[in-house]
């Protein structure tokens, strides 16, 4: 019964910490959205929606560093990603 009940509480722990890091993914998408369109203001009509929010503060600098750890979340956890959303290639 006690390697069941530890089976068990470590399945439990393995879908928290799964459910916890599709939670980041979240967020990292939707900071990369919020990068993407700022970039895609800037391009068309030279709009920098996150300095006219933010200004020069801190809190601009945090959103832009933010966006580019991001970025850099999303290419070195592509595979991993993939397999917590059950998305297949080819």
């Amino acid at each position: 019964m006690y390697a069941g009940a530890l089976y068990v509480s470590k399945v439990e722990h393995q879908i928290s910490k799964e459910n916890e890091m599709k939670t980041l993914d979240i967020i990292v998408a939707v900071l990369l959205v919020v990068g993407g369109l700022n970039w895609g203001l800037v391009g068309l009509f030279d709009f920098n929606l996150v300095a006219t929010l933010f200004g020069t503060s801190l809190v601009a600098t945090i959103v832009y560093v933010l966006v580019g750890l991001s970025a850099l979340y999303q290419v070195l956890s592509l595979k991993g990603i993939q397999r917590r959303w059950g998305v297949q290639r080819g």
